[in-house]
């Protein structure tokens, strides 16, 4: 597929999750009943009132509204009057009766607010930091506040850009309560909503909507979570909130590709899709008819071919079909057979799913410093690269773990530290037990290539052992494979400890690597040019690394050989990825995962553009 991620120069703090059931003191948290919260040093902005925005919760220009006075006098004048009267008089810069309006600095009343404020963030424990740190003043509810949100709004409204769950959000009822306020209380309990939507939204689009543990096992990848208390205070220090706003979404260049994708993709769907199916199983250059014009019009209408109302598969139609092969990593012979015909006669609706599961996918990735040179294995691609500043340096095809619970690669970010030359192979126990134990207890000398080994190291011989008297609880046995040409992991295995024990490795089985799918191993991932990696991972670190290599492999010793530098690895699985050039590349969701995702962000509120009648 494309090139990798771009490297982030974002460095974000783990935040690790807190318990729900947090300790809360009147200090920093909910004022208690009867306590009066801190009397402001300085007279604070004024707080909004309904005549005050306009329909989007932007601030109007109502003319002179500085206003000063008791705030007991104007919620007082609202008990007394109609609120049509107070809002007049609002407008007009003076309270019933004559006098100034009234300002918030008065004490009574901003407890009603803070207290508000204190309730309606007490169950986020950063939000809560946040406006205990700062007395709960507001950031949003009063006139200074109109250039934040209308910055928070504008980001609402393009949501679903990014593909968010936009209704989770509700901008429309947000404004409408702008226009509803009628006391102390109410400003304060939206001041929070404010802030929760705003926490929601900062969440969703800087680290993603979904928990990826909770959708499959397989996905393990830690997300780096950002402080929420240090995010929003940044947001309401910011100069410029709107560009804020956007610099939370990840800025990795294809998330911006994948935004475009959604969009050229959304338009082609709201016009009608790419068209029919194509009818048939196999199509070959030289043949026509109504198949033919079917995969020629479902071509045209994804880009890959210009206006054309031949009904044969001309030179131009395979050309189109070897291109869409490309992308698609299939075998590029320009012939539409089953693989290539049932990945052309996947929807956009498919793709489209795709594409917004990969943005998720990106999310998660969000402020995890890639390093200028690290290694990007895609699963879905079979294929590992070394990139180096944002450039491939080194490609290699590879296979991965079969599509079984146990087996299934997972996706996470490591870093590489040694590589070990002529490796053995101490053989996982699940594999000792549920593998080569039924073996040996049908024939003894089954697997006879890979020693029986006892706690303390020592080689058993397989005649001193009753295989039939064990179960694969029982067993005491662990099995080692020493080194050699015929070795499970070859000649070379590269290491990046993690506890799911996954690496990457040569193979004596090279003749998989000619397949178009490639999930074959137990987890772990082959590499089709093991040498060749190496000897790229050696270069910082020897002046012939090939030679320095060649030299270890041909003493036949198992030697480890540690990286002066630990490289970052990044096992990732994207089935959409956009390539240099802007178009995009698709892979098979091998594992069933982006499914999964997809119906996990559609239950969250995520939608599809809607087909066109």
């Amino acid at each position: 597929m494309a090139q990798p991620l771009s490297r982030s120069n974002r460095g974000i703090r783990i935040e690790k999750r807190k318990g729900e059931n947090r300790q809360v003191s009147a200090q920093n948290s909910c004022l208690l009943p009867g306590r009066r919260s801190p009397v402001p040093s300085a007279p604070q902005p004024r707080p909004l009132c309904c005549a005050d925005l306009d329909s989007a919760g932007v601030l109007q220009d109502s003319g002179n509204i500085d206003v000063s006075g008791g705030t007991g006098q104007m919620w007082g004048a609202m008990r007394g009057v109609g609120g049509a009267a107070l809002l007049a008089a609002l407008m007009a810069g003076t309270a019933i009766g004559g006098t100034m309006a009234p300002t918030v600095a008065d004490a009574p009343m901003m407890d009603g607010f803070a207290q508000a404020v204190a309730e309606g963030v007490a169950r986020d424990d950063g939000l809560a930091a946040f406006y205990a740190g700062r007395s709960y003043a507001p950031i949003w509810t009063t006139g200074a506040d109109a250039d934040r949100r209308a910055a928070f709004f504008a980001a609402l409204d393009t949501a679903g850009a990014h593909g968010l769950p936009v209704e989770r959000y509700d901008a429309a009822g947000l404004r409408a309560r702008f226009a509803t306020i009628r006391s102390e209380r109410e400003r304060g309990l939206l001041e929070a909503e404010m802030s929760r939507t705003w926490a929601a939204y900062a969440h969703d689009v800087s680290n993603g909507v979904l928990e990826p543990k909770k959708i499959d096992p397989g996905l393990v990848r830690e997300i780096p979570r950002r402080d929420m208390a240090e995010l929003i205070a940044g947001f309401a220090a910011a100069e410029a909130p709107a560009r804020y706003l956007r610099d939370l979404a990840p800025s990795a260049p294809q998330y911006a590709q994948l935004m475009r994708a959604r969009l050229d993709l959304a338009a082609q769907i709201a016009a009608g899709g790419w068209g029919a199916a194509v009818p048939a199983t196999v199509l070959r250059p030289g043949e026509s008819g109504a198949a033919v014009i079917a995969l020629r019009d479902r071509l045209q209408a994804m880009g890959y071919l210009g206006r054309s109302a031949s009904p044969r598969y001309d030179v131009a139609l395979q050309k189109a079909v070897q291109q869409y092969q490309i992308d698609l990593g299939l075998k590029s012979d320009g012939i539409a057979g089953e693989a290539t015909l049932a990945e052309i006669n996947h929807s956009p609706e498919e793709r489209m799913g795709a594409i917004l599961v990969a943005m998720e996918r990106l999310r998660w990735m969000n402020g995890i410093d890639l390093g200028a040179r690290h290694i990007w294995v895609n699963i879905t691609d079979f294929s590992a690269r070394i990139v180096d500043h944002g450039k491939t340096t080194f490609e290699t095809v590879t296979v991965v773990g079969q599509n079984q619970a146990d087996r299934r690669t997972p996706e996470f970010s490591d870093q590489m530290e040694m590589m070990v030359i002529n490796p053995s192979w101490s053989v996982p126990r699940s594999i000792t037990v549920k593998e080569y134990l039924p073996m040996m207890q049908r024939n003894p000398n089954a697997a006879a290539h890979i020693n029986l080994v006892d706690s303390r190291g020592r080689t058993v011989p397989r005649s001193a052992v009753n295989f039939a008297a064990y179960t694969a609880k029982t067993f005491p046995f662990a099995m080692r494979q020493p080194p050699s040409d015929g070795n499970a992991l070859g000649l070379v295995k590269f290491l990046f400890p993690n506890p799911w024990n996954i690496y990457l490795h040569d193979t004596p089985s090279k003749s998989l690597f000619s397949k178009d799918v490639r999930t074959f191993s137990h987890g772990c991932v082959r590499v089709g040019k093991p040498f060749e990696l190496a000897y790229a991972l050696l270069a910082p670190q020897a002046p012939d690394p090939e030679a320095y290599f060649q030299r270890i492999l041909a003493t036949g010793q198992e030697t480890t050989v540690r990286l002066d530098t630990p490289v970052p690895v990044h096992l990732v699985y994207f089935t959409a990825w956009p390539t240099a050039s802007g178009r995009m590349e698709y892979r098979r969701d091998v594992y069933g995962r982006d499914a999964a995702l997809f119906a996990a962000l559609e239950k969250a509120g995520v939608e599809l553009p809607v087909l066109s009648n």
